[in-house]
């Protein structure tokens, strides 16, 4: 081991880490059941107009957290989620839109708007989707809010393998850095 780089050592401990050798379990069984992930955006403030929700001032992270037993929580950015969105799948959000209920704060009480999601585009700090309204006002505008989005199943083990890739991805840009340093 004298003769590796610092990086190597980094990629070589976390490759071991996220490759089982340690006991942590990489692959998703057939009979492992599907993990529901909901979603929660923040942004300043919201309009909806001809059939189109902006959120203005978009936070740059989305929240997504699962229902027990499996209490999985962690930000995306908002950026990967839109992304997100357009893989290919049965369930895939474009292929069949969540629902979503929007809260907006305003006086005396906040009100609230259930909406079918569809086609995100992010532009700067502005997300807007193409929205189908089940319950509430067609059109309308209002300050701080958060949309609750409806849920995506994935299997425990395909939520790993994603980390997982990010994760090496990560490791391999540091390492890259480290050595330009050295």
């Amino acid at each position: 081991m004298k003769n590796l780089k610092p990086s190597s050592i980094l990629i070589l401990t976390i490759s071991l880490l996220t490759t089982g050798v340690f006991g942590i379990s990489t692959a998703a069984t057939q009979d492992e059941e599907t993990v529901d992930f909901l979603f929660v955006q923040y942004a300043e403030s919201v309009t909806l107009e001809d059939g189109k929700l902006t959120l203005m001032g978009i936070q740059p992270e989305t929240l997504y957290f699962s229902d027990r037993p499996h209490r999985v929580v962690g930000r995306e950015t908002t950026e990967k989620f839109v992304e997100y969105w357009w893989k290919k799948g049965e369930d895939s959000f474009a292929n069949n839109p969540p629902n979503a209920v929007l809260a907006v704060m305003s006086e005396p009480v906040p009100l609230d708007l259930v909406v079918v999601l569809k086609e995100p585009v992010l532009e700067g700090d502005n997300l807007v989707y193409k929205v189908e309204v089940l319950d509430g006002p067609d059109s309308g505008e209002g300050k701080a809010n958060a949309l609750f989005i409806d849920v995506v199943g994935v299997r425990p083990g395909e939520v790993r393998q994603e980390v997982r890739q990010e994760t090496r991805q990560e490791v391999r840009q540091t390492a890259r850095r480290i050595d330009r340093r050295l």
